[in-house]
C-alpha cells in the first residue's frame, strides 16, 4: 500500500503514528539511544526505552522532546525519520505529507523546528496542528458547533487546556506539566523519605499500579526496589498509594491553576455551556485514578474521562488527515 499521508503524535512520553486505512501503526517511547563515538543512532523507540538508565558511557539514551516540544534538534530528527521510514519503507515513489501535533503554548521558532525536522526527516510537506484541538476532534466532541466545549489534555511533557467553538480555539492555556514531572515528583519523594534513588520507570510504575489523585480511604501497598543512598546497596520499601498522592499534589494543583485560568477568560455564554456539558480529559495523564473526580471536586465543573484517553490526539490526527480542506483553517502548513 502506497503511503501518501502519515499523522504523527509526537509527544514527550510516547510517539504514536497513524496512517489513513490502516489506523494506528506505531505506538513506541520517544527515546532514543547513540553511539556516541560514531555519533549514530542505535535504537529508537522501544528498543531504545530498554536501555535508559542501563547504557555504558560509549552509548546515550535520552528522550529529545522536553516539556512538549523539540530539545534536541538532531535526535528528534533522527526519530522522525525512523518513524516514517517505518511506515512508507525506505525506498518510497512518493514522499508522504505529515501532520503533526504540537502544544497550544509553543513559540513561532519551536513550531518552525517541528515543521522542519519533518521535512529533512523525509516529508513532503509538514502540517502542525495544536494538540486540544485534535484530542477534541479524536473525543468525538462537535468543535464546529456554536457552543462552548472543554478539553484537558494531559500528556508526558505538557497539559494543555482549550475551550473550542465554531472551529476555533477561543481561549487556552499550556502547563509544562505534565506525566514525566508526576514520575519525578514520585522519584522525588521516595528519595527524601526512603533515602532510596529509583529510576524513571520505576516510578512511572509507581504511578500506574497505586497512583491517584484523591486520598484513597482503602490502602493500595507496592514493593519499590533501588538503590539505599546510605549504604548504597539494593533495597526495597513499601510505598501506599496515599504517599503517591501526597508526592503530586504540587503537580496536580498546576494543572488545576491551568484549568482555572482558561475559565477565568472564557466567554459568559460559553463557561454556561461548558457548566452542562462538563470537561472533557484525555491524554496519558487522565488514566491518573480518580483525576476526574479531583477536577469536579476542585473546579465545580463536571469532568468525564474521554473513551480511548491515550489515542484521543492520534485518532484526531486521522480524522483530520481525512478531511483537509474542512480542517485547513486550524492547521499550519509548510512546503
Amino acid at each position: 500500500m502506497l503511503v501518501r499521508k502519515i499523522g504523527i503524535d509526537l509527544g514527550t512520553a510516547n510517539i504514536l503514528v497513524f496512517v489513513p486505512g490502516k489506523g494506528v501503526v506505531a505506538n513506541e517511547p520517544s527515546v532514543v539511544a547513540i553511539s556516541i563515538a560514531e555519533n549514530k543512532v542505535l535504537a529508537v523507540g522501544n528498543d531504545a526505552k530498554e536501555m535508559l538508565g542501563r547504557t555504558p558511557d560509549t552509548i546515550f539514551a535520552s528522550r529529545p522532546m522536553k516539556d512538549g516540544v523539540i530539545a534536541d534538534y538532531k535526535i528528534t530528527e533522527a526519530m522522525l525519520k525512523y518513524f516514517i521510514n517505518k511506515v512508507s519503507g525506505k525506498f518510497r515513489l512518493v514522499r508522504p505529507e505529515v501532520m503533526i501535533s504540537i502544544p497550544v503554548g509553543v513559540t513561532s521558532t519551536e513550531r518552525r523546528a517541528v515543521i522542519d525536522a519533518a521535512v529533512r526527516a523525509g516529508a513532503k510537506a509538514a502540517y502542525v496542528v495544536k494538540e486540544p484541538m485534535l484530542a477534541a476532534i479524536g473525543a468525538g466532541i462537535p468543535i464546529a458547533n456554536a457552543a462552548g466545549n472543554m478539553i484537558i489534555d494531559i500528556g508526558g511533557g505538557t497539559s494543555e487546556v482549550a475551550v473550542i467553538s465554531l472551529g476555533g480555539i477561543v481561549a487556552a492555556n499550556s502547563a509544562r506539566v505534565g506525566g514525566n514531572k508526576i514520575d519525578q515528583a514520585i522519584a522525588d519523594y521516595i528519595k527524601r523519605k526512603y533515602s532510596l534513588a529509583i529510576g524513571d520507570r520505576t516510578a512511572e510504575d509507581v504511578k500506574k499500579n497505586i497512583g491517584s489523585a484523591i486520598a484513597q480511604v482503602k490502602e493500595e501497598y507496592m514493593d519499590v526496589r533501588g538503590r539505599d543512598l546510605t549504604g548504597g546497596l539494593p533495597k526495597t520499601v513499601r510505598v501506599s498509594a496515599n504517599e503517591v498522592t501526597e508526592a503530586i499534589q504540587d503537580e496536580l494543583r498546576e494543572i488545576i491553576n491551568a484549568i482555572k485560568k482558561v475559565l477565568q477568560v472564557t466567554p459568559p455564554e460559553l463557561a454556561a455551556d461548558i457548566m452542562d456539558k462538563g470537561m472533557v480529559l484525555s491524554g496519558g495523564g487522565a488514566l491518573l485514578k480518580n483525576l476526574d473526580q479531583l477536577i469536579t471536586k476542585t473546579i465545580g465543573v463536571p469532568c468525564y474521562v474521554a473513551d480511548d484517553a491515550l489515542f484521543c490526539v492520534v485518532k484526531g490526527i486521522g480524522i483530520a488527515l481525512d478531511n483537509l480542506e474542512l480542517y485547513k483553517r486550524t492547521i499550519t502548513l509548510s512546503k
